[in-house]
């Protein structure tokens, strides 16, 4: 029993996956039987199963024995079959053996070959010699034929028969290479005898040459040499194929091949191009520029029309040689462009070549003619010169442009100041707005300009578009320089004699500026705008402002200074007793701006309102630096009734005038009225603070003299105005139009506490 399980210890210890095996096959048993027995009338058929069971156990033992048994019977095959290897592999190894010592028994034999084998080639070169001994003692008589024959450019049989020569020679060769006896004293022989075929060959190289050089002239006159031209270079790179497909096999490669001729021809015709591009087109600055390019354009149509009537009937189709015209008439017209870029070209002669590159050379006048459509494939040629050079020289006709126009609007600007100073009317329109011919010059200038840059491109339309806004800008800058010492002219005793009338011509031009504007900004908007053309116009728009502007407060200065006496009779006797101050104020506003009617519109309303404002202005401030004190009520109303009075009169004039805004401005006035009559003094906080909510630029300065005109104004009374204006001041709004804050209130003085005293 010991015994049994040591061995099954053994088995289990060297089979482990049989014990896993078994230990499953034991599980499954036991929980099928304990599924099948477990209700007792199931015992009853422990006969069956039993039975059946065992039938199924000696049905698998039957089909193991059988799987075992075919198992060792392919051992046993596979056993013998490695024993008769074994045996085969003896037999060879004997045999080998006894090669080896029959090789070694017959070296002595083999060496004796030798001589024979020297015998052989003697042999072989021998007969190569008698074969073509004939065509060998031919030799110096078929090369003076051949030269003949290319000297009188009959170039198919000259290469006919040169053809004949190089064969002679690469058998002769050939036959040496295949004995053995390449590079020998022999063939140096044979070389040098043959020495007047490679001559030949320099020759007939050379005159193919010059056919294909003056290809397009023989296609029209002799088209049957250009053509034998061509046969010759096909056939010799026919034959340079078959020498290349040979050398693979034979490792021989007969002298001078490969030519290459085709390759040649197409570099030919490239040099040949270039050489007779240089020789027509040459150094043409100035103004023949245009002339030349016209040149270059029919020189190149002409050549690509014969090249595809004519010259394309002469050559392979795989020669493409109308492209390949088309390609090198491109490259050559590039680098002369180059070149004509890099001189110091005027305006114009820049244009005509912008407008060359740009439009003529692919249009159908020349690259895209119907004759050369669809053959030449304009497409793939590219740009004549690079983006960059492009925009080198589109920079470059900016700049002119630029200098040009400076130069033309600083010499109209002169021409236009010096007539300010003429003893003749400037000229007015139908409508009697006054103006005179600057605008017009200006504009025609910027307008052609741009039309002109309009016809190169939409790039160089921006460019053009964004220089004139530059240009316009510092024109008016300058025009406003002059119109701003045009007006210092009045404070001199020899003040021009149409002063008002040539300020309102200003004006008026540049409103006329502003629709050159406008229309340069319109041109720019047909693309895509650049942030330098919206910076450009941005800049200009206040360009155009200031010097309306300038114009515009030249002309109310003037009439502000006339008004300057009738201002110096306010609070006085004369202004609380009468109408003359207001009556007399108002006519001279008048007549001012019946000349001032002379403007356009819109600028004539801002003339209207800055006019008005500035009278309200004046007069609040010459009513500000009186520093009179009302010493009662009754002198209290009747500024009141003055201050409402004038500015009714003023609201009046300036409605009658066209001036919508009358109301508002005047109210100024009216509100300071009501200030100064309010009766209880208690209510001033209130009342102020309306004032402050109408013009928030009114500041405590302003309240204080006001206060001070009242004379009724208690120190508690001034504290509590003040301190509520400080807490309820706020900033104005974008739109408002200063009053106040263009007021200057003069400093109170501060009494002095010393005494008075003399000095020692």
């Amino acid at each position: 029993m010991s015994t049994e399980a040591a061995n099954s210890d053994k088995r289990d210890s060297a089979w482990p996956e049989l014990e896993k095996a078994e230990k499953l096959a034991r599980g499954a048993a036991l929980k099928w039987a304990s599924g099948i027995f477990y209700r007792p009338d199931q015992l009853e058929r422990l006969g069956q199963y039993r039975k059946r069971e065992t039938q199924r156990t000696s049905s698998v033992q039957s089909r193991l024995k059988s799987a075992v048994q075919s198992y060792l019977e392919g051992v046993g095959t596979g056993l013998g079959q490695l024993r008769t290897s074994l045996d085969d592999i003896r037999a060879v190894g004997r045999t080998m053996v006894e090669v080896q010592e029959e090789c070694q028994n017959k070296v002595s034999g083999f060496e004796s070959l030798g001589q024979l084998s020297s015998l052989v080639s003697d042999h072989v070169q021998l007969s190569t010699a008698v074969h073509h001994l004939h065509q060998v003692f031919s030799v110096p008589e078929v090369v003076a034929e051949t030269r003949q024959l290319i000297e009188e450019r009959r170039l198919l049989e000259a290469h006919t028969k040169l053809m004949e020569m190089e064969c002679w020679r690469d058998d002769i060769l050939y036959q040496l290479h295949r004995a053995g006896k390449q590079s020998t004293e022999g063939e140096q022989v044979v070389l040098s005898y043959f020495s007047g075929v490679g001559q030949l060959n320099e020759d007939l190289v050379k005159e193919l040459w010059d056919v294909v050089s003056c290809g397009l002239t023989l296609v029209k006159q002799d088209p049957a040499l250009f053509v034998s031209a061509i046969r010759v270079i096909e056939r010799e790179e026919k034959i340079d194929q078959v020498t290349l497909d040979s050398q693979s096999q034979h490792k021989f490669l007969p002298p001078g091949r490969p030519k290459n001729l085709r390759h040649m021809f197409f570099k030919v015709i490239e040099q040949s191009t270039a050489a007779q591009f240089r020789a027509r087109h040459t150094d043409t600055k100035g103004p023949g520029l245009a002339n030349h390019l016209a040149a270059l354009q029919n020189n190149v149509l002409n050549d690509l029309k014969v090249v595809k009537h004519l010259m394309v009937q002469c050559c392979p189709p795989h020669y493409n040689i109308l492209q390949t015209y088309a390609v090198l008439h491109h490259t050559c017209l590039s680098g002369h462009l180059q070149d004509i870029i890099s001189w110091d070209l005027e305006k114009g002669e820049i244009y005509t070549v912008l407008n060359w590159i740009r439009h003529v050379y692919h249009s159908p006048e020349m690259m895209d003619h119907p004759d050369l459509f669809p053959d030449v494939d304009v497409a793939s040629l590219g740009p004549l010169i690079s983006q960059d050079a492009l925009e080198q020289l589109q920079n470059k006709y900016v700049n002119a442009v630029r200098l040009a126009l400076s130069d033309w609007m600083q010499k109209a600007l002169e021409a236009e100041v010096s007539d300010w100073y003429s003893e003749g009317e400037p000229e007015s329109d139908h409508e009697g707005y006054y103006h005179s011919s600057l605008p017009a010059i200006v504009t025609q200038m910027l307008e052609e300009n741009v039309q002109v840059a309009i016809t190169i491109g939409d790039r160089l339309r921006d460019q053009v578009v964004v220089m004139a806004l530059q240009e316009l800008e510092t024109f008016l800058y300058r025009l406003r320089e002059a119109v701003i010492c045009f007006g210092k002219e009045r404070s001199k005793d020899s003040q021009p004699k149409y002063y008002l009338l040539y300020l309102l011509t200003a004006v008026n031009n540049c409103i006329a500026f502003r629709k050159s504007v406008q229309w340069l900004q319109q041109q720019s908007d047909g693309g895509s705008r650049s942030d330098s053309c919206t910076k450009a116009s941005h800049s200009i728009d206040t360009a155009v402002d200031r010097a309306t502007k300038k114009g515009c407060r030249l002309l109310i200065d003037k009439m502000l200074l006339e008004l300057q006496p009738h201002f110096l009779q306010l609070l006085t006797g004369s202004w609380l007793s009468g109408c003359e101050f207001i009556d007399s104020t108002c006519t001279v506003i008048d007549t001012y701006y019946s000349y001032f009617s002379h403007i356009r519109e819109p600028i004539f309303q801002f003339m209207l309102v800055e006019g008005l404002r500035l009278v309200v202005i004046e007069y609040i401030r010459r009513l500000m630096l009186k520093k009179i004190i009302c010493k009662n009520v009754g002198e209290r109303e009747k500024v009141w009734h003055r201050l409402s009075h004038d500015a009714a009169q003023l609201r009046e004039l300036f409605s009658n005038l066209g001036l919508e805004e009358a109301e508002r401005l005047t109210n100024a006035i009216s509100s300071v009225s009501e200030l100064i009559k309010l009766k209880d003094s208690s209510l001033l906080s209130l009342e102020v603070s309306g004032l402050v909510a109408n013009y928030p630029d009114i500041s405590d300065e302003h309240v204080s003299v006001l206060l001070d005109i009242r004379g009724d104004v208690s120190k508690e009374v001034r504290g509590t105005v003040l301190e509520m204006l400080e807490q309820s001041s706020q900033m104005p709004p974008e739109d408002y139009q200063p009053i106040f804050s263009d007021i200057l209130v003069p400093a109170p003085v501060l009494p002095f506490c010393l005494h008075t005293v003399k000095c020692g």
